[in-house]
């Protein structure tokens, strides 16, 4: 005994609420069960089933049976399962026969009505590409004829710009090449005068006095001219003019003073105009024309005066 109460002291103790938990069990139990069978029995009803039947024709009558004695009624029996009544046959008369082959002659002609309309608008929409089709072709040639006139015309321009280039290149090449050698000319006769006129100097200096400064038809007592020669400003002119490219036609006789400072050497220093010709292409050509000869002869007694006035005319 005492071995035994020792081991209960050391045992663990009683679990409290042990009953509670059993009668929780079985409550969920029941519940569960009760759920399964509301389950189960409202599928038993069978599904109910809807028929359709068209009748074409009324359907044969039978007489009603004789009238006999009502037996007492039977006690009621559980209702059974009703089965729904099969489908009432159609009983097709010739009347039907001839309405569905009007329906399906009907339904064909309808079918083939609108397949014809079908076709017409297929081959309206068809034509009416190809119109658009046609169309766009004869607007894409218009416009490529359109350009192709245009290049042409653009080209034909060109050429005829070309042409008047070309001419108006050419005719200022012959006006350049008349004046060169007018140029080329007037160097020429400017050279050869130049030659006759130191030829003429050398043969009066050859004439002249010794130890005098005049010419060989000078008449003078003095050792040296107080001013130039009577033929030196024509000679003068005659050097100048041959340089002097005026190419305006002009009926006049414009006449320019022109005032020419020379070094001893002959060289021009400067020049100005005095007095205007009143034209003055003809006062620049002048002035050009000095420019370009720079130097100037020497008088018969071998000097060569330091200022000059020179008259300078169109026509002499």
């Amino acid at each position: 005994m005492n071995a035994t109460a020792d081991w209960l002291d050391f045992a663990p103790p009683k679990a409290k609420g042990l009953g509670r938990a059993f009668a929780l069990a079985i409550v969920a139990h029941l519940v569960l069960v009760a759920a399964l069978t509301l389950g189960v029995q409202w599928k038993r009803d069978a599904p109910a089933t809807t028929i359709e039947a068209e009748l074409w024709s009324a359907v044969p009558q039978a007489a009603a049976p004789r009238l006999v004695q009502a037996a007492p009624p039977p006690p009621p029996a559980p209702a059974p399962i009703t089965k729904p009544p099969p489908p009432t046959p159609v009983v097709k008369t010739p009347d039907a026969d001839i309405a569905l082959e009007r329906e399906k002659q009907k339904q064909l002609a309808q079918e083939k009505r609108l397949a014809a309309e079908k076709q017409a608008q297929e081959k309206l929409a068809r034509d009416k590409r190809e119109q658009e089709k046609k169309l766009a072709i004869e607007k894409k040639r218009q416009q490529d004829l359109k350009l192709a006139q245009e290049k042409k015309a653009q080209a034909e321009e060109s050429g005829r710009r070309e042409e008047d280039e070309k001419k108006r290149a050419l005719a200022l090449k012959s006006r350049q090449d008349a004046i060169k050698a007018q140029q080329e000319v007037a160097l020429e006769k400017q050279e050869s005068i130049k030659l006759e006129i130191l030829r003429k100097d050398n043969l009066q200096r050859m004439a002249g006095l010794a130890g005098a400064t005049g010419g060989g038809a000078s008449g003078g007592t003095a050792q040296r001219a107080s001013g130039p020669s009577g033929s030196y400003g024509s000679r003068v002119s005659a050097i100048v003019k041959p340089n002097i490219v005026f190419i305006d036609d002009t009926r006049e006789n414009p006449e320019a003073l022109v005032e020419v400072r020379v070094a001893p050497d002959g060289t021009i220093v400067g020049r100005k105009l005095k007095k205007s010709s009143g034209n003055k292409a003809w006062d620049d050509a002048v002035l050009k024309a000095i420019d370009k000869t720079a130097v100037l002869p020497r008088d018969v007694d071998g000097t060569v005066p330091p200022l000059l006035d020179i008259n300078f005319r169109r026509r002499d």
